[in-house]
């Protein structure tokens, strides 16, 4: 017979208090990674279940992005530093995705589509957030930036995700506090995207895109906390970039120096 004051096995278990920040980029940079490698091994559009099913897999990477990038808005000290890393992230980045996939560094040779990665539009994206959301703008008339707002989704439709990265990253703020709302202005935003892909490229990896929908539990689970490891923000800086050239290596020895994806192909 147990004790009395015998501690039960379960109390000792620690209760699961939801993922954090450096979980869910952790989480991202798994199924980036993931993504990235199936299409430079198996370039093109393949129908067989398990490759569908290793790019859903990648759909988790780019909605992290746009949340954890609305965050970084909330809670950053200095919007301008925090847009300025992102821009020069995005240039160093555009010559690491080009050569990963086989795109041409000088932009629109090849197209419209792919032309840069999805770094571009994440970087305007905080701009969009100031200019909306900061106090030196409040007093700017509505017109204004509406224009402006047009001119940066116009200056994103070219890279990876689009203006739809834009798009959704301003619906996920203008509902912050609100998941489910969060949730549907980006499947509104990524269904959009995903017309344009049926009728434009690939008809069944059109259906593959609304896939980001899997984010949902991870950011349902996400409880508002950074992570106690101060240094995953460069850690991913860094990972990007590099897992990139990496894979783009990859790339050569398989196929040669050939374009794998839209905008390279």
């Amino acid at each position: 017979m147990a004790m009395e004051n015998e501690i039960s096995p379960k109390a000792n278990q620690k209760k699961f208090q939801g993922f954090n920040g450096n979980h869910l980029k952790l989480f991202a940079i798994t199924a980036m990674t993931i993504d990235h490698l199936t299409s430079v091994i198996w370039p093109g559009y393949h129908y067989e279940w398990w490759i569908i099913l290793l790019h859903i897999i990648g759909r988790l990477t780019a909605p992290t992005m746009w949340f954890m990038i609305v965050e970084g808005f909330h809670y950053t000290h200095d919007v301008k530093k925090y847009a300025s890393r992102l821009f020069i992230f995005a240039i160093l980045s555009h010559f690491a995705y080009n050569f990963c996939f086989g795109i041409p560094f000088v932009p629109f040779k090849t197209g419209a589509f792919n032309q840069t990665s999805v770094m571009w539009p994440l970087a305007w994206a905080v701009v969009a957030l100031y200019m909306f959301k900061g106090e030196k703008c409040s007093s700017w008339p509505r017109w204004l930036k509406t224009v402006l707002f047009i001119l940066i989704c116009a200056v994103c439709f070219p890279s990876d995700w689009s203006s739809i990265a834009v798009l959704s990253i301003v619906y996920i703020n203008d509902n912050y506090g609100n998941l489910k709302k969060q949730i549907l202005a980006m499947m509104l935003c990524v269904l959009m995207y995903s017309i344009v892909w049926f009728f434009a490229i690939d008809k069944v990896y059109a259906f593959v895109q609304l896939g980001v929908i899997i984010v949902w539990p991870f950011m349902a689970n996400y409880n508002g906390q950074r992570g106690k490891w101060k240094g995953m923000k460069w850690f991913f800086y860094i990972y990007y970039p590099l897992h990139l050239v990496l894979i783009g290596l990859l790339r050569l020895y398989l196929h040669g120096n050939v374009g794998v994806i839209v905008g390279g192909q």
